[in-house]
């Protein structure tokens, strides 16, 4: 007969090394219980784990186009309101430069319109959002309008333009004697509209031409943004402006005529042009809205895709955790129990 030793050290010291085997997986089923995936993707898929790396590849990769859009949206939301802001200040000044033709307004009422007219064109191109000025192109960190005020590089030049024209200022009594004619082929002169519809418009603005483009789709981008040199911000500054600078003149009324004539022209191309460009702001933010809403539907695929690979029941994975902390707890309280073991109880 072969007599077996039993030790309550080695008892004791198998429920400590079962104990931490349990306390190990009761981790990972509380992490299955909580994500309702599986805790160790490489032991529980193997092979297959490539294919859940790469849909969380592509649901990043699409998330940071979506979060992006995001941006863009707001963006060109900021950009729509401030056309149609632009567009609403041209046709006020529209208003009142059609009751200046009739006679019916003051030179002041006409000349403070268009210096408001102004002062809200900077105020509104001069916008930026998340820290960009929406209107910079892509000089975003550069205000891209400067105020037309008497030191101004515009100004001087504008008024360098009507010295030059009529070889004296408009400050001087001479400037009375000018006819609607005379005032009308200033206006359409080349050193007066290269100012705002050509080159020396870089007195006025910092803005590039170039506008920012953005990826709104894994195989699509798109121009996202408006450019303070746009055809109808320019004709709305040459109206406020000649408007704001020459009816402050020692003007005759014909003179001022023809001013009020040639910005009220001016103002209602640049309401045609901005509506224009209004629209197409509209259709950029139509597509980045699609983008966005086509990209959150396969986010949702791939995420089904992932649930399928990784997914556990979270009905078990609770079950599993309430078994392992039972399991515990009973082997806490015998560990406990055979430590008190002593055969120094039973000695008498």
């Amino acid at each position: 007969m072969k007599a077996v030793s039993v030790s309550s050290a080695a008892i004791s010291n198998a429920l400590r090394y079962s104990n931490a085997r349990m306390q190990v997986d009761l981790v990972k089923a509380m992490k299955e219980m909580d994500t309702s995936r599986v805790a160790d993707l490489g032991l529980a898929l193997g092979a297959r784990s490539a294919q859940s790396i790469n849909f969380h590849r592509d649901i990043d990769r699409l998330q940071g186009i979506v979060d992006s859009n995001a941006l863009v949206t707001s963006r060109l939301s900021s950009t729509q309101a401030a056309l149609g802001n632009l567009s609403d200040f041209a046709q006020n000044l529209m208003s009142v430069l059609t009751t200046a033709i009739s006679g019916d307004a003051a030179a002041t009422t006409v000349r403070d319109t268009g210096t408001a007219t102004l002062q809200s064109l900077t105020s509104i191109l001069n916008t930026s959002v998340n820290g960009e000025y929406l209107f910079a192109g892509i000089n975003t960190d550069t205000k891209p309008l400067a105020d037309f005020s008497a030191t101004s590089a515009a100004k001087i030049a504008f008024e360098t333009a009507f010295t030059n024209f009529f070889t004296f200022s408009q400050t001087d009594l001479q400037a009375a004697n000018i006819t609607a004619a005379q005032m009308t082929d200033f206006l359409n002169d080349p050193s007066v509209t290269d100012q705002f519809l050509g080159a020396d418009w870089a007195n006025w603005s910092s803005a590039t031409d170039q506008t920012i483009t953005s990826r709104i789709a894994l195989s699509d981008t798109s121009q996202t943004s408006v450019s303070a040199n746009i055809d109808g911000v320019r004709k709305l500054a040459m109206a406020a402006a000649i408007i704001s600078d020459l009816f402050d003149a020692n003007l005759s009324d014909g003179a001022r005529q023809a001013v009020a004539q040639r910005a009220l022209s001016l103002a209602g191309e640049a309401v045609s042009d901005l509506t224009q460009t209004q629209a197409q702001t509209g259709i950029i933010e139509k597509r980045v809205s699609d983008a966005s809403d086509r990209m959150n539907m396969q986010i949702d695929l791939f995420n089904r895709h992932i649930l399928d690979l990784e997914g556990v029941d979270g009905y078990e994975a609770a079950n599993r955790v309430n078994d392992l902390v039972a399991h515990i707890q009973t082997s806490y309280a015998l560990t406990a129990r055979i430590q008190q073991l002593s055969l120094l109880n039973f000695l008498t």
